[in-house]
């Protein structure tokens, strides 16, 4: 065609290309997402092939069939959220930084990937520190809805009417380190989404906020949680639990309510009532026996605590503390620690008692006592949420980025695996169509031709 008869539409080169971005850097986002999606689905698949229990003996570490952990239908429908956030609470200190190091460590892998991949280009430092920011702004926010963002609970459930599943060791805002807003209405709502049918309220030195969970409680159980008395206090470095006689309990306290005193001679009046139940909560050291447990005074010993101390404490002197347990006839008992922070129930305590829900508020928590006083050792079992347990082996530790992940997605059940492959392609469906609207011409290039 000649020059002259060349036919020029009005629109120059550069309006068309900013009309019509380059498709190559959006076109490898999509492939990116698809190829993530691919990796994570096949993961939720495989995984699917070893499943494991969700829920497991604190002490054999194996599957309890008498129990069963029950998802709400809200919790099932948002499955991929409410397994990792559960997840992430159910981490140990030491898993936490693991896991986040783990992090770190694969977004600089992929950084340097991206410098070597063809057509990879060299990033300034000003991209590389705006990246880690993103990243350290996601995990902020992860964090802070674990903590903070209200959501449907897993709860444990007994086929056997007769068993009554306790929590021996929980806060309120009477508490100085506990969230302020976790009042003893939110105290007994947490427990009852949970799957609890009586937790202790073992503040730090104080008895106030068992005492207003007791004038709240009704007498007898009306299908909520009922709120017992309690108290956590110090000994000797470690802290123990005390739950019973309010009256009795004082006395064997030091008069500000922090410490255990085992003085032989009690004060005037406190002969009149039984003697506490006191729980070793989360030992420190449990090779030491700092504690006189020779003697009787403790009558039990925590195997599970829900507290990011608590659980490195317990996890990695399971053992120890079993052997101590069995060797002084100490009743294995679970604290979930709660101070009014996240939504997961992470362990229970079951006790066997007859007709239990027809016992008014105080016979319930005589008999409780008793069955831990008396029965000790093998008294009750304990049930613990299933994790990844490094225990105290640092090669494990250094895996718990991978092996976190893996184990949440091995106790997925069915109607959770499906919704996390609705999720998956559910996302990339959205992001595939709104690619395509932005790879359609712009209507400003469709001008009218001009020769």
């Amino acid at each position: 065609m000649p020059k002259s008869a060349r036919i020029d539409f009005g629109v120059s080169r550069a309006a068309v290309e900013t009309a019509i971005p380059n498709p190559s850097g959006a076109a490898w986002a999509a492939t990116r997402l698809q190829a993530i999606a691919v990796a994570v689905s096949l993961a939720v698949v495989v995984a699917g092939w070893f499943p494991i229990a969700p829920v497991r003996d604190a002490m054999t570490l194996q599957e309890v069939p008498e129990v069963s952990l029950v998802r709400p239908a809200a919790y099932v429908v948002i499955a991929p959220f409410s397994d990792v956030l559960d997840t992430i609470t159910l981490l140990s200190e030491r898993q936490h930084i693991a896991v986040l190091l783990g992090i770190a460590g694969i977004w600089g892998l992929w950084s340097l990937w991206r410098l070597a991949r063809p057509g990879g280009q060299r990033l300034g430092w000003r991209e590389n520190l705006r990246s880690f920011a993103v990243l350290l702004t996601s995990i902020a926010a992860v964090y802070a809805a674990v903590a903070f963002l209200p959501r449907p609970m897993a709860r444990l459930a007994s086929l056997d009417p007769d068993v009554v599943r306790i929590d021996f060791h929980s806060h309120s805002q009477a508490s100085k380190d506990a969230r302020r807003s976790y009042s003893i209405e939110r105290n007994r709502d947490w427990h009852h989404a949970g799957g609890y049918d009586v937790a202790y309220v073992t503040d730090h030195d104080t008895f106030a906020g068992a005492e207003q969970g007791l004038a709240d409680d009704p007498s007898t159980w009306n299908g909520s949680t009922v709120l017992l008395r309690g108290i956590e206090v110090s000994w000797q470095g470690e802290h123990v639990g005390l739950f019973g006689d309010e009256q009795m309990s004082r006395c064997e306290l030091t008069g500000n309510l922090h410490d255990l005193d085992l003085r032989k001679s009690l004060p005037r009046g406190c002969g009149s009532g039984r003697s506490p139940i006191v729980v070793w909560n989360h030992p420190r050291d449990p090779q030491l026996a700092k504690l006189p447990l020779a003697s009787g005074t403790v009558q039990a010993i925590e195997i599970a605590n829900g507290a990011l101390h608590g659980m490195d404490l317990i996890r990695s002197k399971r053992e120890r503390i079993i052997a101590l347990a069995r060797q002084h006839h100490l009743a294995l008992l679970s604290g979930t620690d709660s101070h009014g922070w996240g939504y997961t129930a992470p362990n229970w305590t079951l006790l066997r008692l007859k007709d239990w829900r027809r016992l008014d508020r105080d016979e319930l928590a005589a008999r409780i006592e008793q069955a831990v006083r008396v029965g000790g050792f093998g008294a009750t079992r304990v049930v613990e949420r299933a994790t990844a347990d490094p225990g105290a082996s640092a090669t494990a530790l250094a895996l718990s980025v991978f092996a976190v992940p893996w184990r949440m997605l091995t106790a997925l059940s069915i109607d959770e695996r499906r919704m996390w492959l609705i999720w998956v392609w559910a996302i990339v469906a959205v992001e595939w169509q709104l690619n395509r609207r932005r790879r359609m011409p712009r209507p400003e290039i469709a001008a009218s031709p001009t020769l």
